[in-house]
Order: C-alpha cells, then sequence, then structure tokens
C-alpha cells in the first residue's frame, strides 16, 4: 500500500442515496482521491448487495462498512494481511467470506437480530412486519423502491428490517427500552427501523485503522465526512471531521479530540474541491 496523508471515512448515503439523483461532482471527487492515493472507506446503512452497484459505478475498489455498523467488507487482496481475531465478537469468526469480499463481522450474522426482533415482539406484544415476510408487491409498496432494489434490500448478511404494525407511541417506547435491556440495536431509517446484535461504527472503523496502520507501517490520520444528519454517529471515532452543511458559512470548529473540524457548505460550487484539500492535508 502506497504512502497517504489520511485515510477518508465518508458517509455516503446522503450523497449517493437509493433514489434520485446524487450530489454533483461525487463522482469527479472520487476519482482524484484515488488520483492523490487517499483511501476512502465509505460508510452505509445499506446491505451488500445493495451497494454493490454504486460501488461499480464510481470506482469504488476501497473497503466499505456496510448495514450501519454491523461489518467491514474488504475487497479480495485490499490489504494482503489477516486482520486480527480480536476484531470481532468471536476469535473462531474473526472473518467471514461474504460475495467477494472478506468481511469483519461487528454483529452477529443473521438469524440472530430475526430471533431476537422476533422474541422481542412476542414478549412486549408489539407486533412488528418484517420485509423478508413480506410478497414482493408489498416489499415495493413499503419501501418505495423497484421491484429488483426492494429485494436486495432486505437481502441483508446481519441487521433486519422492519416496520411496527399499528404500534403506539408508548408500545413502541416500551419495545424499544425493552430491547436495550437486551441488547438488541434498533435504529430508525425513516419509515423503516433495523435491528441487529452488536452493530457498532466506532469498532469497525477501529478494526480498519489497524489494518491501515499495519499495512502502511504508520498511523494515517483519519478524517471523517458526512451531512449533518449523519455526523454524530461518525465524527467522533475518527481524528478529523469535515461537515457538509446546508449553511453558506465556512468555519473552524474547536475539539478537544482532533486538531480542526471543518465545517463546508454542501451546495458550494467548490464543495469537492475544499474536502479534497483538506483531505489530502497533512495532519
Amino acid at each position: 500500500m502506497h504512502h497517504t496523508p489520511s485515510v477518508l471515512y465518508i458517509a455516503v448515503d446522503q450523497l449517493v442515496p437509493e433514489r434520485g439523483k446524487g450530489i454533483a461532482g461525487f463522482d469527479e471527487f472520487s476519482a482524484a482521491l484515488d488520483h492523490a492515493g487517499v483511501p476512502a472507506v465509505w460508510l452505509t446503512r445499506r446491505s451488500r448487495l445493495q451497494f454493490d452497484e454504486p460501488r461499480r459505478k464510481l470506482g469504488h475498489a476501497h473497503p466499505f462498512i456496510g448495514e450501519d455498523g454491523c461489518g467491514v467488507y474488504l475487497p479480495e487482496d485490499y490489504f494482503h494481511l489477516r486482520p486480527e481475531s480480536g476484531n470481532s465478537r468471536s476469535r473462531q469468526t474473526s472473518t467471514l467470506r461474504l460475495g467477494r469480499f472478506t468481511c469483519i463481522p461487528l454483529a452477529e450474522p443473521l438469524p440472530a437480530a430475526s430471533d431476537a426482533l422476533e422474541s422481542l415482539s412476542q414478549a412486549t406484544e408489539v407486533p412488528v412486519v418484517t420485509l423478508r415476510s413480506l410478497s414482493v408487491r408489498e416489499l415495493v409498496q413499503n419501501t418505495g423502491l423497484p421491484p429488483r432494489e426492494a429485494e436486495l434490500a432486505r437481502q441483508r448478511d446481519f441487521d433486519e428490517l422492519f416496520f411496527f404494525a399499528g404500534a403506539s407511541p408508548a408500545q413502541i417506547e416500551r419495545f424499544l427500552a425493552d430491547g436495550r435491556k437486551q441488547g438488541i440495536d434498533l435504529r430508525q431509517h425513516e419509515v423503516l427501523w433495523s435491528a441487529a446484535i452488536g452493530a457498532s461504527t466506532q469498532r469497525s472503523i477501529a478494526a480498519l485503522s489497524r489494518l491501515y496502520d499495519r499495512a502502511l507501517r504508520y498511523h494515517a490520520p483519519s478524517v471523517a465526512v458526512a451531512t449533518e444528519d449523519l455526523a454524530p454517529s461518525l465524527f467522533p471515532f475518527c481524528d478529523r471531521s469535515i461537515l457538509l452543511a446546508e449553511r453558506t458559512s465556512e468555519t473552524e470548529i474547536d475539539s478537544p479530540r482532533r486538531s480542526r473540524s471543518r465545517e463546508i457548505h454542501l451546495l458550494s460550487r467548490n464543495v469537492w474541491e475544499q474536502v479534497l484539500e483538506s483531505v489530502a492535508a497533512k495532519s
């Protein structure tokens, strides 16, 4: 692996959305990162199968963190290193082979989340409907995606997507509270929810950082890039951060943990040139 000034961790779900157009210039930015020798790790709520087409279209050849911190997906022979066994919940399952990827599992693979979700629903008497249980027509209606994309959305490695079936706000709050007590990660994604056992963006980034440090033989600072809604789940775990804000000002924000946090207007004409300048800069 070649020398790099930093490793970029970018939350891409708002930049490369499932529906509609992405943010202009992101494809050129991705190519510029490759030219500058800066690895770009993408973070997404989507599954491995859902993410295949966006990665192929944009030529993304670096690792990604899928299903909202459930697993780290490494392209074949990316590091030429074996991940440390301590990165996972069990030494017997330090890595998994999933499709074309070597995966470092942070969450427990399915059906662990499915079984836990079903048990929680029965114990609380709060009805839930999993995407896995729907017909194709119902799946399309509930996701708003075309049939093929909707089918890919429910084919997961770790988390289970679901929605509440007529539950009251009080019932949902009780369901979430009981789920937390049982160690179930319940995350809301607009109208849908996901259930996982052991998902962690923090541990995902830590596992990748150790691999990059070993491959490079030095520590390249981690730089997080995210829009305002996704920043809180990413920024605390990186050395530096760049907030893509829907405001017109650009500011430097003091942080006790990072030497610099930068804010850039997302829709500014040269947003990606500014991000690239920050990412490629030596700390």
